[in-house]
């Protein structure tokens, strides 16, 4: 529950940057006109929406285990992260309209040096919101901060495309860089949703979390284990489910077995942080 409760206030606050940052991108760039600045002012506003999303995703997965849910809540923060890759595909379409809507009826930015100045504040908080929601969803094993610190990680990217065509439309180039601009930005969020997207189904495909030789390696250990085979493991890294077949000698008194299943069990638990249960199928070796 704690942990919940830190990715909790760790979206909270990056949620009031996120609208500070987007607010700013888009009075401004509608005050000067300047599509490329308001696809940007849309971009960090579709961050705000992804932490609130987070938020929501975040309550729901601190629920403890039930009846209906024996294994817990955990993946509807997945699933919360699969929501934001929808929104971040609908915004794009949004920006790439209206990027082609400016590529038919150009209009020239009104370029000032105060543009400069909000485009490297923006940049400069976007900066430090990737650094410090990616360093703790790493640290907190969170899919949700992971996946949004993805997209912040484009928008540092976009706001440097953004300040690049305002010093292209400063110095005199053709008004249609802002809308190419523009249109590349909708690119970066698309490429950031299907990242965001690769990351989370492969936790809901229950793709294989752990190496077997790092199970083997811990088996090892027990002298009385001859060998393990059909190693799995799936789910996510703070909440990861393994099942195993370890061979035994055939005369093993059954209660000497069921010890040796608990310490395994404890042993990988002990060396491997994020394993949650661990599955110990015992088998007799084949007599000689």
């Amino acid at each position: 529950m704690d942990n919940f409760k830190k990715i909790r206030n760790v979206l909270v606050s990056i949620l009031f940057l996120n609208i500070l940052v987007a607010l700013a991108k888009l009075f401004y760039g509608l005050y000067i006109k300047s599509s490329s600045m308001v696809a940007d002012g849309y971009h960090s506003l579709s961050d705000s929406s992804g932490n609130i999303i987070g938020l929501i995703g975040i309550y729901i997965a601190s629920k403890p285990e039930d009846t209906d849910h024996p294994y817990g809540h955990k993946k509807f923060e997945t699933y919360a992260s699969i929501f934001i890759s929808v929104m971040l595909f609908l915004v794009s379409y949004e920006i790439l309209k209206n990027a082609l809507t400016r590529f038919v009826h150009p209009v020239r930015p009104q370029i000032d040096i105060d543009s400069f100045v909000i485009m490297l504040v923006t940049l400069a908080i976007n900066i430090f919101v990737f650094k410090y929601e990616y360093s703790a969803g790493k640290k907190l094993n969170s899919d949700i901060l992971v996946s949004d610190s993805l997209h912040t990680s484009s928008d540092i990217y976009v706001s440097i495309s953004v300040i690049l065509t305002l010093l292209g439309v400063r110095l005199g180039l053709p008004v249609y860089i802002d809308p190419l601009i523009s249109t590349i930005i909708s690119m970066l969020i698309i490429k950031a949703a299907i990242g965001v997207i690769k990351h989370s189904s492969a936790v809901l495909c229950d793709k294989t979390v752990l190496n077997e030789e790092e199970i083997k390696d811990i088996i090892k250990d027990f002298n009385e284990v001859k060998s393990c085979h059909k190693i799995r493991s799936r789910g996510r890294e703070d909440d990861i489910y393994v099942d195993l077949h370890v061979i035994i000698d055939p005369d093993m008194h059954v209660e000497d077995a069921h010890r040796l299943e608990h310490s395994i069990t404890e042993r990988i638990k002990e060396k491997i942080k994020g394993v949650k249960e661990v599955d110990v199928h015992i088998e007799p070796a084949t007599r000689k």
